[in-house]
């Protein structure tokens, strides 16, 4: 537990140092910015699966499936890319949320920070009862499997369909219960109107990707538990890949809609850990085919969507 109260805490200090000193004044996230950021958090996330092998050669955390050191490693590291591509869909769903509310660019990121924050949460709560579930009855691997590649199945034959967050399920109950104004004051989630308290869109912006994000982790939750159930590897693959998202939103949500084929990579991926989770009982994967395959799929449908675009390109006279 003292390792888990640890990393927890760090988490907690890097997330109040960003709200507290780097993002203390609200202001718009550059480019390079962004760039800048999204880098720190993939090196941080990497060099940490050398603190995951040095844990895991001691007896410092409780390995429960007893797992090599280098074991660990790898399937920490192949959670971590599953979480990080199936985050896609999430940067395209955030973006139109902020569109449909007009929020402006400068209170993107306090709205972001803490839906990460309320993501964390649920996500804790989600992995523990994936974890409780998987450990007890060994039919939910079977559940958990055949769900991921449905899943994988829909986005193959589904059309593209635009998501209009205002004629929202979420929307429309929140309006029943709380007064909502289109007027905003700074970054305030909250204002008052005649002695009224209403909610101004950042705050609807920041419940609808609340629940927007729990529908997405009801995919990478079981996706990250046919790799592993060890809750520790769960745990902080899935927290660095969300602590990422954030600078990724603003390094990717302009770009992202150029990589059409990253929707055939995460089919990929989804139908191998969907057949993983199935087969869970009756054949262990190597690590390194799990990771290879994950790796693999991501970096063919970024090079086929670059190439696509490259020959897509209007030849100037």
């Amino acid at each position: 537990m003292l390792v888990w109260g640890i990393f927890i805490t760090v988490i907690l200090i890097f997330l109040a140092l960003d709200l507290g000193i780097f993002n203390k004044n609200p202001h718009i996230i550059s480019t390079k910015e962004a760039t800048i950021w999204t880098s720190v958090w993939v090196i941080i996330s990497f060099l940490f699966s050398g603190v995951i092998y040095w844990l895991y050669s001691t007896s410092l955390i409780q390995n429960i499936d007893q797992l090599s050191p280098i074991n660990a490693t790898l399937k920490y590291i192949t959670g971590y890319l599953i979480e990080l591509s199936l985050s896609v869909d999430n940067i395209f769903v955030i973006a139109v949320i902020f569109t449909s509310f007009k929020i402006p660019l400068k209170y993107q990121h306090r709205v972001l920070f803490w839906g990460i924050l309320g993501a964390i949460i649920f996500r804790a709560i989600m992995i523990f009862f994936g974890v409780l579930l998987i450990n007890k009855f060994s039919i939910t691997t079977y559940i958990f499997g055949a769900f991921l590649i449905f899943t994988a199945y829909r986005m193959l034959v589904s059309k593209d369909e635009n998501f209009h967050p205002k004629k929202s399920f979420v929307y429309r109950q929140i309006r029943k219960f709380i007064p909502i104004t289109s007027h905003m004051n700074g970054e305030h989630f909250f204002i008052k109107i005649r002695h009224i308290k209403a909610a101004t869109p950042l705050f609807i912006a920041l419940i609808i990707i609340e629940f927007t994000d729990i529908l997405f982790a009801l995919d990478s939750i079981p996706a990250i538990l046919a790799i592993t159930s060890d809750p520790f590897l769960v745990f902080t693959s899935n927290i660095f890949a969300i602590l990422g998202l954030r600078s990724m939103y603003f390094f990717l949500s302009i770009m992202l809609a150029k990589f059409h084929y990253l929707k055939y990579s995460l089919i990929a991926i989804l139908t191998f850990v969907g057949v993983k989770l199935i087969l869970a009982h009756h054949y262990k994967f190597p690590e390194w085919l799990s990771l290879s395959v994950i790796a693999i799929s991501l970096l063919t449908g970024i090079i086929v969507s670059i190439r696509s675009l490259k020959e897509n390109e209007p030849i100037e006279p």
